[in-house]
């Protein structure tokens, strides 16, 4: 176009389509970067979602250029601020029942707008991120995520899912705590010292580390490093901890016997820190 010209309504509509499709594009982009490659039932939701994303928005480019297409009794008015438009009288008239559906229509598409965005900002997110790096340590090994539930209770299910995965749970979750308080009062100089109020600061009396054993034993707390190795100690297992950011620590490499593996997860859940269990991958999954 040369200098000086007025872009015509059906080259600014265009313009405007080729930045959609653009925009589209960067999108499908990231969605592909986000989902890894042997995650193949995520992959194929991706690729469905992204054919959807690109037919609607398909559409909606046809419906925009037969909707600027003029009737055969229409005229070009006078053009007003460099662009051309119709003038109320010559602008074909639309039935309140088109209005309706064109209204619709609309509305759909800034819903199914929101919810791309949405999902692109997920696969964005700590959580998502955190998980592909889990990923990427796992599936060398032939392992994947055997998700667990957050309910306070998770590092024990996770302990005792590892141990009926080889048949040798010897305990529940419950009992599993009972063992691991009973092994952190009789063994109170390997642990009292390490325990401090969050509040203060102070290193824990005897009293309050009697009511932090008793937690662990009668309530949903959470449990961390130090009652791993209280539970490696009970379990005489070493029990190997893998994280997305950090290397992999194993508490009591001392002990003999096939490690229990647990993945600890920092952005799981809206509360924060979780626990996972592990499975060994399926390799007979279909391609997408």
């Amino acid at each position: 176009m040369d200098e000086g010209d007025v872009e015509t309504p059906e080259e600014m509509l265009q313009k405007q389509h080729r930045k959609e499709k653009k925009d589209l594009q960067a999108k499908i982009q990231i969605m592909k970067n986000a989902v890894p490659k042997n995650d193949k039932k995520r992959r194929k939701q991706m690729t469905e979602e992204i054919a959807k994303m690109e037919a609607e928005l398909d559409q909606k480019h046809d419906e925009e250029l037969r909707c600027l297409e003029p009737t055969s009794d229409a005229k070009v008015a006078e053009a007003v601020n460099g662009v051309e438009e119709l003038t109320v009288e010559q602008q074909p008239r639309v039935s309140k029942a088109q209005k309706r559906r064109d209204k619709k229509a609309t509305q759909e598409r800034e819903r199914e707008s929101r919810i791309a965005e949405a999902e692109v900002e997920n696969l964005q997110g700590n959580r998502h991120l955190e998980r592909l790096k889990l990923v990427e340590k796992l599936s060398p090994r032939g392992l994947g995520i055997k998700e667990i539930s957050s309910d306070g209770h998770c590092m024990y299910r996770a302990v005792q899912d590892q141990l009926e995965r080889r048949d040798k749970c010897e305990s529940n979750v419950k009992e599993l705590r009972s063992r691991t308080a009973a092994h952190m009062r009789n063994h109170v100089d390997n642990y009292l010292p390490f325990l401090s109020n969050p509040d203060t600061g102070d290193i824990y009396t005897a009293e309050d580390f009697e009511k932090y054993c008793n937690d662990v034993e009668d309530t949903a707390a959470w449990g961390g490093q130090l009652e791993l190795q209280a539970l490696s100690k009970v379990l005489q297992l070493p029990i190997e901890v893998i994280q997305a950011d950090s290397p992999t620590i194993i508490i009591g490499e001392e002990q003999a016997g096939e490690g229990i593996t647990l993945i600890y997860m920092r952005h799981a859940y809206g509360l924060g820190e979780h626990y996972n269990s592990v499975e060994e991958l399926k390799e007979h999954e279909d391609d997408p």
